[in-house]
């Protein structure tokens, strides 16, 4: 124990990690900064070309302390500005938060607060950004009912519309949800600033934190932690898929998939060139390691391009979230430490295609 600790302190001072030639990862905030507890980051594109990261912290998951902050690499710049309190809720915990900028310029942070002492007690709010996440609008609560969460970013749809993932989390365990615990999207209408649910895809153990792709007008996937406890689970320790055929109005059950999770939260985007990439812990023995990349050519037939980017055993790879910028480069933080630093890989998808990682012969 005492030497796997040492290796998380060594971690924690080193400023930029190199997973390899093509792929620089980059220490982005630890535990030098107030507010040991860091955990999940989200980053996202500005439209100056900055990129923004948001993450809530403080004394630990479930304190009243915990705020949501938000951290800036302005374009051309090599080091993160300061953390500064974006979205604070006296006395309670803050939670889970996600920052998009929309295609109309407004920047959206999406978060959740805990009224009770599990996230089964949460409600999901929203605050709004008019001049590039500098200033932010007063927080509106989006969600009334108890229990919701988000944790992704929206994804704009081929109609306009903006797909926005929540989940349901049922269960008063703090190691574990109920196997009611559901995932479902909102849907804006930015012309009518309306908001619509889906209905919420159930399975086996429960899921939570879907991640949403659209493959045509029609078609869209999603790829879902897993819910049940932390731990080992070698049956049905693995992520589940749903399916839309009506353009993202009405989802398929939750279906096992070939991925292992660790009841980890996971992310899949759609690239330029319309492949898929997902970002997960490929991992169904309870530990976030390693952070695996895997590609998809063909629109989630095979998935023969896969890739450990970290693999450091006795530490976390957690809550990875992926973008890809305008110029091409694919974007993921990830914390580690045990929730204590912030983290961002860069590469091109060149970095994964030819690697089986993982991969059975």
């Amino acid at each position: 124990m005492r030497t796997v600790l040492s290796a998380l302190v060594l971690l924690a001072l080193v400023p930029a990690l190199h997973a390899a030639d093509d792929i620089t990862i980059q220490r982005v905030h630890g535990p030098e900064i107030p507010g040991k507890y860091k955990h999940p980051a989200t980053i996202t594109e500005l439209e100056n070309g900055d990129l923004y990261i948001a993450y809530y912290g403080g004394a630990g998951e479930y304190e009243g302390d915990t705020a949501v902050y938000g951290t800036r690499l302005v374009k051309g710049a090599t080091e993160w500005t300061k953390p500064v309190v974006i979205a604070d809720t006296p006395d309670r915990s803050d939670g889970n938060g996600a920052i998009w900028q929309g295609p109309d310029g407004t920047v959206w942070l999406f978060y959740v607060t805990n009224y009770g002492p599990t996230w089964s007690s949460a409600r999901v709010k929203y605050k709004i950004s008019k001049d590039g996440a500098k200033t932010w609008s007063d927080s509106h609560l989006l969600s009334f009912e108890e229990g919701t969460m988000a944790r992704s970013a929206p994804i704009v749809l081929n109609d306009g519309d903006y797909l926005l993932p929540l989940y349901h989390e049922t269960g008063e365990d703090r190691e574990g949800t109920a196997p009611d615990t559901c995932s479902y999207f909102l849907r804006y209408n930015p012309k009518k600033k309306t908001w619509t649910p889906t209905n919420r895809i159930y399975s086996q153990i429960g899921n939570l934190q879907a991640s949403p792709v659209q493959i045509d007008d029609d078609y869209l996937i999603t790829y879902i932690r897993r819910g049940g406890r932390f731990g080992p689970l070698k049956e049905g320790g693995v992520a589940y898929r749903s399916e839309s055929h009506d353009g993202g109005r009405t989802w398929s059950k939750g279906e096992p998939t070939e991925f292992k999770n660790p009841n980890s939260a996971l992310d899949f985007i759609k690239l330029k060139n319309g492949h898929l990439l997902m970002v997960w812990n490929d991992n169904n023995e309870g530990e976030r390691m390693p952070l695996t990349v895997a590609i998809s050519t063909d629109n989630d037939k095979s998935w023969p391009h896969r890739r450990n980017i970290v693999n450091i055993p006795g530490d976390t790879t957690a809550y990875p979230v992926a973008i890809q910028t305008r110029d091409g480069k694919i974007h993921i933080v990830y914390t580690s430490g045990v929730r204590t630093i912030i983290n961002h890989a860069v590469f091109d998808e060149a970095a994964i295609l030819g690697h089986t990682d993982g991969i059975a012969e």
